[in-house]
């Protein structure tokens, strides 16, 4: 914690609730009636998960056998749920549309996950973890939610080991930690570079246990296409089989998504090329709130673009800044030199210069903005690539960074760097062709987690009945900018340890009535969905699905990522209108409903992508102030840090479908406060 921070337990507001007075998006939205958390538990900080447990109401294991439930996605959140939620009893389905649980996104992360034991005896605790997190989201998270992640970390370690999870250990064999960004604490667990994919073999190993007991049917290359929803409650889904192409209907007494992010929707990204918006957007449809969408989070340590051709970006994981030194020529003249010819006196060290309490370790926010203003100086590293400008023209730019490790050599040897980084370094040698051992590795800023989402309660309930939503698909852990090693620890949080204690509140009023596929809903959904289906098919125009999106992506990054303006975020959202006009009248899909077809999943895909980025923008617009991920040119200091504005923007935006913009639809905005009481609100410094 920061010099002068205290402990406060939770019992008194330091803030008041914010009052918005300017208005950038005034017209393009409606404003709707406050949203408050009536599931948001009150008391001790430290006590209110620990006396939530106990207030929630049990299913007894006979009612259990006769509840259903729909879980969309397996990655660490829905995997772990499906698990946890099909040995508790209750009858499960799981969908996924890869080909195996095991091929979900949870897999790419690679640093390692956060968790508050105290190890290393550096003065870690739940209170630190909950506050670095705090901080770290630009204080745009709720206290409630962040305090119960920290307290749950712990058990999530220990629930890992006791799976067999291979976790980095010292000689002496303790399980080992290293730090990630925004902290000055090692709290990090990892097993070297491939964390995410050990802790979801784990979860998978878990969940199919559970399918051999008869208690979780698994659905793979099924893809959710839409929510049905009956008497205000959600009771299943409508889902394509991939294969097939035959469109089915599934019910159940609830309904879970854990379906990741949407970090596609500016095409290029260091997400799988499935990643989608589609399970969330079709629930926001349905009338479950989009919350704070525009939070989207750059990655520093990426490789960069190579160019046009480029359909995915690949992630270094952050675990490297641990050990790798960031820099630039001090000189521009000196970009085009070897970089082993450049001596220490001509090189710029810039994050140690300009943030020396955490150097190479800042958040992941404010190292890809400081990464972007070395390169528009004319200092980026690396061969010099074609850029539109907002004019409309282009010029050439090196957009690149040093990662080095030659003191980490020095100082390790280079077996001890290998021990650590060896498999991330050899994925680096492989695409770019440079030894990272020998050469600065070269990184650049790149789209990768989403902090936006579905709006959930407290409960992870969305605001739909019998919706609840798990993991990156909702919005509620990490306010504007998420720390680095988070984003594993939340989802296996909520899988494992948050959702099963909190669902049974909900289905402690069953068993429910039953649904058949002849219920007037069900019809309903079903057509709409083969509408959607024929009226895609039916197009046959010009432009392809790939196309579209890649002109989405440009309009995204250039207006609504690494710095957002009034201007561009109106040129932006007039732009995407254009495009959804062009995308239904002259997109081209090719072959056929009633089979495999990977152009019709596509379509579906970039459709929701198009309504996304445009309420990404809206949000983006209305928010005139810089946060985490959020960096507005018209609010930042003197020296170019994010500069909040507590006093009107301390909330939540839960955005409602107001219909299709294009025929006159509005978002309608709910606000949530953010009132703190563990918590006292300070603008960031890493200084």
């Amino acid at each position: 914690m920061a010099a002068g921070t205290h402990y406060l337990p939770g019992l008194t507001p330091t803030n008041e609730p914010s009052v918005q007075t300017s208005d950038d998006a005034a017209g393009y939205y409606e404003l709707g009636e406050k949203l408050v958390d009536t599931n948001a538990p009150t008391g001790p900080i430290a006590e209110r998960w620990t006396t939530r447990k106990f207030e929630n109401r049990l299913v007894n294991p006979a009612n259990r056998r006769k509840l259903d439930i729909i879980i969309v996605g397996t990655g660490l959140a829905g995997g772990a749920a499906a698990a946890t939620l099909g040995e508790a009893g209750y009858n499960v389905k799981s969908f996924c549309y890869q080909d195996s649980p095991r091929r979900a996104h949870s897999i790419a992360a690679q640093g390692g996950i956060n968790a508050a034991k105290n190890y290393r005896e550096d003065g870690d605790s739940t209170y630190r973890l909950f506050y670095d997190t705090v901080k770290g989201g630009d204080y745009r998270s709720r206290e409630s939610n962040v305090y119960r992640l920290a307290e749950v970390s712990a058990n999530i370690i220990d629930q890992c080991v006791a799976q067999g999870v291979p976790f980095a250990r010292e000689y002496g064999g303790l399980l080992d930690n290293r730090s990630f960004g925004g902290v000055q604490v090692s709290r990090t667990f990892y097993a070297r570079g491939q964390t995410g994919q050990q802790l979801l073999i784990g979860a998978y190993q878990a969940m199919e246990r559970q399918v051999a007991a008869g208690t979780v049917e698994q659905f793979t290359r099924h893809e959710m296409l839409d929510l049905i929803v009956i008497d205000g409650k959600a009771r299943g889904i409508v889902a394509r089989d991939m294969v097939s192409g035959e469109i089915e209907t599934h019910l159940a007494d609830v309904v879970v998504l854990a379906s990741g992010g949407y970090g596609n929707v500016f095409y290029l990204s260091t997400n799988a090329m499935g990643s989608n918006v589609m399970a969330a957007w079709r629930a926001h449809r349905k009338g479950a709130y989009m919350a704070n969408p525009c939070y989207t989070q750059i990655h520093p340590t990426c490789i960069p673009i190579s160019g046009a051709h480029q359909s995915k970006l690949t992630l270094m994981s952050e675990s490297l800044r641990n050990d790798g030194r960031i820099w630039v020529p001090k000189k521009a003249e000196d970009c085009d030199k070897d970089p082993r010819d450049i001596p220490e006196e001509d090189r710029d060290y810039y994050l140690e210069r300009i943030y020396p309490s955490f150097g190479n370790l800042v958040p992941r926010d404010i190292a890809s903005r400081a990464a972007k203003y070395m390169c528009d100086e004319g200092r980026g590293v690396g061969p010099a690539i074609e850029e539109q400008q907002p004019d409309g023209t282009t010029k050439m730019v090196r957009r690149g960074v040093y990662l080095d490790f030659a003191d980490a050599i020095k100082r390790l040897g280079k077996d001890g760097v290998e021990e650590k980084y060896d498999n991330l370094l050899d994925m680096y040698e492989r695409i770019t062709g440079e030894n990272p051992y020998e050469v600065p590795m070269r990184i650049y800023p790149a789209v990768h987690y989403v902090m936006g989402g579905l709006w959930v309660d407290y409960e992870l309930r969305s605001n739909i009945d019998g919706l609840f939503v798990t993991g990156e698909a909702n919005f509620s852990d990490h306010g504007a900018n998420r720390l680095g090693a988070s984003a594993l620890m939340q989802g296996l949080a909520d899988g494992y340890f948050v959702l099963p204690n909190t669902i049974r509140e909900y289905l402690a009023d069953g068993p429910f009535e039953k649904i058949d596929d002849s219920h007037p809903e069900v019809k309903a959904a079903l057509d709409a969905v083969n509408e959607r289906v024929a009226k895609l098919m039916s197009i046959n125009g010009t432009r392809s699905v790939e196309s579209i999106h890649k002109e989405l992506g440009a309009i995204m990054w250039e207006y609504c990522g690494m710095e957002r303006t009034e201007e561009g975020l109106k040129l932006a959202i007039e732009k995407i209108k254009e495009l959804r006009k062009e995308f239904w009248t002259n997109v081209r899909v090719l072959g056929s409903p009633d089979s495999l077809n990977q152009d019709l999943e596509k379509a579906n895909r970039v459709a929701d992508f198009i309504e996304l980025g445009e309420l990404m923008c809206i949000d983006a617009l209305n928010r005139r102030e810089s946060c985490g991920g959020h960096f507005r040119a018209e609010s930042q200091t003197e020296d170019g840090e994010a500069l909040r504005h507590d006093e009107e923007f301390a909330y939540v935006a839960a955005w409602e479908w107001g219909g299709d913009s294009n025929e006159g639809g509005k978002p309608v905005l709910h606000k949530e406060d953010l009132i703190y009481t563990a918590i006292e609100l300070k603008q960031r410094s890493y200084k």
